[in-house]
């Protein structure tokens, strides 16, 4: 690593602290995703889908947006980015337990439906791509009011091709909106390889609807952060939305349910394992000499201890019950 690689961070404005906690989000997501796929395995919960190979891309977005402030609608994949912008390991462990005190549905959606009023993430539902119009929709509230928040919306590539997708970059660029769409390329919509689905680039699609869009390496923390640290602040300045294209690559399988070796080979995987960004920024910190092997030694050990307990909490506690299944999905009262 070159000098003028080192210390990036500081360039960015982001202090030695914040880029340590980066990588430590890094490390808690991947062990909660190692946990809940062998959760699954072992029949303890009924599905899961995994992030592995883009929680570097997530991390750095997250970190460039203003937690409690601005709003998130986040695809299925983003456990990173909700554990940095305020949900817990614990949060997510009940999710995919469907306990009644699930954050996000009370147990009720599917594992990786985020949504936690607190702390600003909006529910997406089954369907996908829906976020991106609703995403619009908020940014418009922003702006009518004069409020000063941002609203980020994720998705895959595969959902760059549904009519909601560019349903809500016309409406947000046509009205100049404060939103930050982004697209996570993970080279793979469930079984479907990129080239049998996306022609040209899906940044370029930007220019369509009068923003710009950028195409960025999703396994560098920082970058990422650059990039979307400079959407945050053109939105905030009134000049529209940007489309953010995270290249990356989706590790696991598409979902506890899938079998991809029926449609890549182990070799792809594991040449791309040994891409991802949070080795690399594990090596950087390092480097920076802001991190040791023996400071990873102890953060794995509390990091595990913190993922047993959320793991035990969340098997014990208690299922919804079955009169409270139609609680909160009508509205209650005289009408008035």
């Amino acid at each position: 690593m070159s000098i003028g690689q080192l210390y990036k961070h500081r360039s960015l404005g982001l202090s030695d602290d914040e880029a340590v906690r980066m990588y430590t989000v890094m490390s808690l997501v991947t062990k909660f995703d190692e946990r809940a796929f062998m959760l699954q395995r072992a029949g303890k919960i009924p599905f899961h889908v995994s992030g592995m190979g883009q929680y570097a891309g997530q991390v750095g977005m997250a970190f460039a947006m203003q937690a409690q402030k601005d709003y998130f609608l986040p695809y299925y994949r983003d456990y990173a980015f909700v554990l940095s912008v305020g949900m817990t390991v614990k949060d997510l462990m009940l999710a995919i337990f469907c306990k009644a005190e699930d954050v996000n549905s009370g147990g009720r959606q599917m594992a990786g439906h985020f949504g936690d009023r607190k702390n600003h993430i909006v529910t997406a539902s089954s369907p996908v791509t829906t976020q991106v119009p609703h995403a619009a929709g908020i940014a418009l509230a922003a702006k009518m009011k004069k409020q000063d928040f941002v609203t980020f919306v994720s998705f895959g590539e595969g959902s760059s091709n549904q009519g909601d997708f560019h349903e809500g970059c016309n409406f947000a660029g046509v009205h100049k909106l404060p939103v930050i769409f982004v697209c996570e390329n993970n080279q793979y919509a469930i079984s479907v390889p990129l080239h049998k689905q996306v022609a040209g680039k899906i940044a370029d699609r930007a220019v369509g609807y009068g923003f710009p869009g950028v195409q960025v390496d999703g396994t560098d923390v920082l970058e990422m952060y650059r990039v979307t640290k400079e959407a945050r602040e053109r939105a905030l300045r009134g000049e529209g939305p940007t489309l953010i294209e995270m290249l990356c690559y989706r590790i696991m399988p598409h979902s506890t349910s899938d079998d991809d070796m029926l449609y890549r080979t182990k070799e792809e995987v594991e040449e791309n394992r040994k891409k991802d960004g949070i080795l690399k920024f594990k090596e950087y910190l390092i480097a920076c000499e802001l991190w040791s092997e023996e400071q990873d030694l102890a953060l794995q050990e509390r990091q595990k201890q913190e993922v047993n307990d959320a793991t035990k909490y969340a098997d014990l506690a208690p299922y919804p019950k079955p009169e409270d299944t139609l609680l909160h999905v009508y509205a209650e009262g005289d009408g008035k």
